[in-house]
């Protein structure tokens, strides 16, 4: 029995641009045949558009906010001990000023799950966001760097950004061998991946060197671990993902940026950000077919160009 398909999405801050211009080109060809969206960090932020059906919004606030010192900045940090400031993005900006659509959130039956770092355990959580607005704080989570921001409380848990523990989680959307289960979820029979740095990219720690080295988190052991072998880890599920694809009738279809990205998690560059959406537009529009056969589980030898 089809179990249908499942979309994932990557993070990387700003680096969701390119997540964005993938999703717009998708929705604006109606390609909506995902019974569920998983999101890590920003691409928890895209997810949640995406299930709202909200056409450009994402690339809309990366640009016309990435210079409010309230959105993304150090006076964020230093005023309110959080880089990305949580009250303008997941207030002001949700509810006011580029507001999501909360009716067409809810009426959409796809489920959505954000990926956050259980900062007690040091495993990710896989958090539904089944109603907005009283899930946008489960977006938080995902989305709340670590040295830089404050730790989200949710139901007696402390969370942080879910990149540290499952970067890309198509394991579990799959249901693959060793994956955490969800309670409740069926494992979908196909997912499309979409990353947010090159095929040939390779993590290299250290950030995560020197978050440890803050001695920040020295009351979370597992965090730290988690934190110190998380390069180890991403580079990892990166070779499992491209070994999965590679293989005859596979279950994952990647869309990834051709070349080396250039911008940074927090970047401010307009010019370069608009460059990355642009890029994640291009990318799937060429192989819009190749999407469309693959979700309707029409499979091949392979999956094409996989630029």
């Amino acid at each position: 029995m089809a179990r249908g398909n499942a979309l994932v999405l990557e993070g990387g801050g700003f680096r969701g641009m390119f997540t964005a211009g993938v999703l717009d080109v998708l929705q604006e060809r109606g390609v909506y045949d995902f019974a569920s969206v998983w999101g890590v960090s920003a691409g928890a932020i895209n997810a949640a558009s995406y299930k709202s059906r909200q056409i450009g919004r994402t690339m809309r606030i990366m640009l016309a906010f990435r210079d409010d010192r309230r959105f993304m900045s150090l006076w964020s940090f230093a005023t309110t001990g959080n880089l990305a400031g949580g009250e303008f993005m997941y207030e002001e900006i949700q509810n006011h000023l580029d507001p999501g659509d909360d009716v067409a959130f809810n009426a959409n039956a796809t489920r959505m799950f954000a990926v956050a770092s259980d900062v007690v355990f040091g495993t990710p959580a896989y958090l539904e966001c089944a109603s907005f607005p009283e899930d946008v704080v489960k977006v938080r989570a995902s989305a709340s760097l670590p040295l830089v921001s404050s730790m989200v409380q949710i139901d007696g848990h402390r969370y942080l950004d879910g990149g540290t523990t499952d970067s890309i989680p198509f394991e579990v959307a799959l249901g693959r061998e060793g994956a955490a289960k969800v309670e409740g979820y069926e494992p979908a029979d196909r997912a499309l991946v979409v990353i947010t740095q090159d095929r040939d990219y390779q993590k290299s720690g250290l950030n995560e060197r020197i978050t440890v080295r803050s001695h920040r988190y020295d009351g979370f052991p597992y965090y730290e671990e988690a934190l110190s072998v998380r390069a180890s880890s991403y580079n990892a599920k990166r070779e499992r993902l491209f070994a999965l694809e590679a293989e005859e009738s596979s279950p994952v279809l990647v869309i990834a940026p051709a070349q080396p990205v250039e911008v940074s998690t927090n970047e401010h560059d307009g010019g370069k950000l608009l460059d990355l959406y642009l890029q994640g537009r291009e990318q799937v529009t060429k192989r819009l077919d190749e999407v469309r056969a693959f979700l309707a589980g029409r499979s091949g030898a392979s999956w094409g160009d996989r630029a």
